[in-house]
């Protein structure tokens, strides 16, 4: 699935997006110690589940202990990433559940699991009640992501197909601009930027969300290139299980923390982490011993095959790097 040049051009003007902010993105390397530290080039969405573990590595001087100096790019969504990663412009970037197709076709490899994320909706204008009731119309979507993934996961609950609307690529700011005005009938889109659009359109209505389907899970993910230095990613992976860990066990200051690296208010973030599954990183080490995370994928897999962006389901190790994260947790 090629991305757009609109979407490509979203990824250098991303401010004008996400949370309602500007400003999310930055160099924090002098933070994270200088000198000799090794640059980490990391990519992430500014919602709480792309930003919280940054935030508290920052805060918590965790990149400084591994020797790492981390430059942050903000983006849009997890295909850009992706994209970035095969370019060589990123060492690490994060992508939400509605792109892990793109690992599985071996663009990226999963290094950490993050979090299980359910902020995912299809909405629909004023007046419209049903996922029924997009029949026929304009329903904006950025492509290869979960907003994507939830649409799809909808009309297939009713009982409809793809054709059944006119689905309209887009990228996030352009489904929000769009939405507001009145140029689509609906979207497939996320929490936080669901919340902007119900600043200005209160009276919309959610006809599908990944909650509906209390069958499947969600996972979000970190990820890196295809030829990112093992001995990076360990030093990175262990940073983000430490994160990960304090989020756990503090996750009011966790808020605080992707506040204040996201520049937006706290109760905004506060609200869209309720939408997010947090789990310790002996969890996710266990999880991954025992094959549930390889259930995850292995169900996204199955659902990507079905909307053709997956022809076969490719085995998780192939792209999930499991025993790094279990061996980066032991030593």
């Amino acid at each position: 699935m090629r991305l757009s040049q609109r979407a490509l051009t979203a990824a250098a003007t991303v401010s004008v997006l996400a949370l309602s902010v500007t400003g999310c993105s930055g160099d924090s390397g002098d933070s994270a110690g200088g000198g000799g530290s090794a640059k980490v080039r990391f990519g992430y969405i500014s919602d709480y589940n792309g930003a919280s573990l940054l935030a508290i590595a920052d805060q918590q001087g965790l990149w400084k202990k591994e020797g790492l100096s981390p430059q942050y790019s903000v983006f849009t969504n997890g295909p850009l990433q992706i994209q970035a990663l095969g370019g060589g412009s990123l060492d690490f970037g994060y992508i939400g559940p509605g792109a892990m197709w793109l690992p599985a076709t071996g663009k990226a490899r999963v290094v950490a699991v993050n979090t299980l994320a359910y902020a995912d909706r299809v909405i629909a204008q004023p007046g419209i009640k049903t996922i029924q009731d997009l029949k026929g119309k304009k329903v904006g979507v950025p492509a290869g992501t979960s907003g994507e993934m939830v649409l799809n996961l909808a009309l297939q609950k009713a009982g409809m197909k793809p054709s059944d609307i006119q689905k309209v690529p887009m990228d996030p700011a352009t489904v929000v601009s769009a939405f507001v005005s009145g140029q689509i009938d609906g979207a497939g889109l996320w929490y936080p930027l669901i919340d902007s659009i119900k600043a200005k359109k209160p009276g919309l209505n959610e006809v599908g969300s990944t909650k509906d389907f209390s069958d499947k899970a969600f996972p979000t993910a970190f990820v890196s290139g295809t030829k990112t230095d093992k001995g990076l990613t360990t030093k990175v992976v262990k940073v983000l299980q430490q994160a990960n860990d304090y989020r756990a066990a503090h996750p009011e200051e966790a808020i605080d923390a992707a506040a204040k690296l996201l520049k937006v208010d706290r109760a905004k973030v506060a609200a869209d982490a309720a939408n997010v599954k947090t789990m310790t990183t002996a969890d996710l080490v266990a999880k991954t011993g025992d094959g549930t995370v390889a259930s995850w994928l292995d169900g996204l897999g199955e659902f990507f095959v079905g909307t053709g962006q997956l022809t076969t389901v490719p085995k998780s190790d192939t792209y999930y790097d499991g025993d790094l994260y279990t061996k980066a947790y032991a030593k």
